[in-house]
């Protein structure tokens, strides 16, 4: 089974934690929101499992290393996402390299981001990824630019999803791909591309705010998923109250997102 997470608003965090498989939190936001940071105490404290991620998705590029490092030492989370560069391969691999030398002493499992903008690229971050550095799981992206050279399509968001689909297929054609470490899949375009990936066991988890947002956005899944995806990051919907959220969609979305994902 996949396990999955929902980023959601804070006003629904302990209602979205009773139907995921752990927390995804945002370095940035600790930082920047005290209740957010105090919620993800509260879940640590109870034994829920945890990924800090760099917020380089959100940022646009990853959060400072070494006050990145000082968070994961705060916070204590299970797994860390260590400073990447947005498909820059050369760059992730240096970043990572400096990374284990300087920050040794940091708790906890880390994950390595695979970066690059051409297969060949991709491959040469995920043979260092996999086999140069100390990354415990090794992570793919939804929206490398690649997938649409790999995988053109008029519609983007079919191109990003069947173009992941693709490019862990080849990984395994290519036995490039190590089946014996755990993966983990950043962030969704559709909700219905998990239908493709239950017979890969090495996928450990994944993380995406995809149907919460829509929700937000009164936006119910199909019966099929969706065909389209809302642009809005989930952090500039954070302080949401609960009153402008539909509970009952959000529900409805996130059981049929894990319908596609592990049933």
């Amino acid at each position: 089974m996949i396990r999955i997470a929902h980023e959601s608003p804070k006003s629904l965090f302990d209602e979205v934690n009773k139907v995921t498989d752990y927390s995804y939190a945002l370095v940035h936001l600790l930082e920047e929101d005290k209740e957010y940071l105090d919620q993800f105490k509260e879940a640590l404290r109870k034994g829920r499992e945890v990924i800090l991620d760099n917020s380089i998705f959100e940022l646009e590029e990853a959060f400072d290393a070494d006050s990145f490092a000082k968070w994961v030492k705060k916070l204590r989370p299970e797994w860390y996402i260590i400073p990447d560069a947005l498909e820059n391969a050369e760059k992730t691999m240096r970043q990572a390299e400096k990374w284990y030398k300087e920050h040794d002493d940091v708790p906890g499992k880390s994950i390595g981001v695979v970066q690059g903008k051409s297969y060949k690229e991709i491959c040469d971050c995920y043979k260092y990824m996999d086999k140069s550095t100390n990354v415990d799981m090794i992570a793919i992206s939804f929206d490398y630019s690649y997938y649409s050279k790999s995988v053109p399509h008029p519609n983007k968001y079919v191109s990003w999803m069947l173009g992941r689909v693709k490019l862990l297929g080849d990984l395994l054609k290519d036995g490039i791909l190590n089946e014996n470490k755990p993966h983990h899949l950043l962030g969704c375009s559709l909700p219905q591309e998990g239908m493709y990936y239950r017979n890969y066991p090495w996928i450990y988890s994944m993380d995406t705010s995809n149907p919460v947002v829509h929700a937000i956005k009164n936006i119910k899944y199909g019966e099929t998923g969706l065909w389209s995806k809302e642009s809005q990051k989930l952090f500039t919907l954070i302080n949401t109250p609960l009153a402008e959220i539909s509970n009952e969609l959000i529900k409805v979305n996130i059981k049929k997102f894990r319908k596609f994902w592990n049933e």
